[in-house]
């Protein structure tokens, strides 16, 4: 299992003990977006969802779902956020909403889970509060954007 850091020699999942790691400053970017019609796009825009403010409500839901990652994801460290933004973006060429999550900590490990399950869960609520109008949107474009800190230094996905 060599290069796998959640298993052990026997191959059993384990929590990665972090305790003997430097504590250093860490950032995570990560991205989603959901691919709709353009009239149900036209709902986000106007503010006319029946649910409400689709946007706000999406992000309040991938804030609080950075600070649940240990409790959703097995192995995840519970960890000390002291930052987290999510940025929803209405784009008419996708025809959809385009998700950015930012999550920061100091710590001896980094935040990628934190901001992937935070803008998941942003993109499955922008589903939830427009499933009415439009079963049929398609989410995806989940990804690690950025991430910074740490032994393995920076890392940032390439455009293509």
């Amino acid at each position: 299992m060599s290069g796998l850091t959640h298993f052990d020699a026997e191959g059993r999942a384990v929590m990665v003990d972090v305790s003997e790691k430097p504590v250093t400053s860490r950032v995570a970017t990560a991205s989603a977006h959901v691919v709709m019609q353009p009239e149900t796009l036209a709902h986000v825009i106007a503010g006319t969802a029946k649910k409400g403010d689709v946007l706000g409500v999406a992000r309040l839901a991938g804030i609080m779902a950075a600070k649940q990652t240990s409790a959703l994801i097995p192995l995840c460290h519970p960890l000390p956020i002291t930052k987290v933004s999510v940025d929803l973006v209405p784009d008419e060429a996708l025809p959809g909403v385009r998700i950015t999550a930012e999550v920061k900590t100091t710590g001896q490990t980094g935040v990628e889970m934190e901001a992937l399950t935070a803008a998941s869960v942003a993109a499955l609520t922008v589903y939830d509060m427009l499933k009415a109008v439009e079963k049929g949107m398609e989410i995806g474009g989940i990804a690690v954007l950025r991430k910074e800190g740490g032994k393995s230094g920076t890392y940032e996905r390439d455009a293509g």
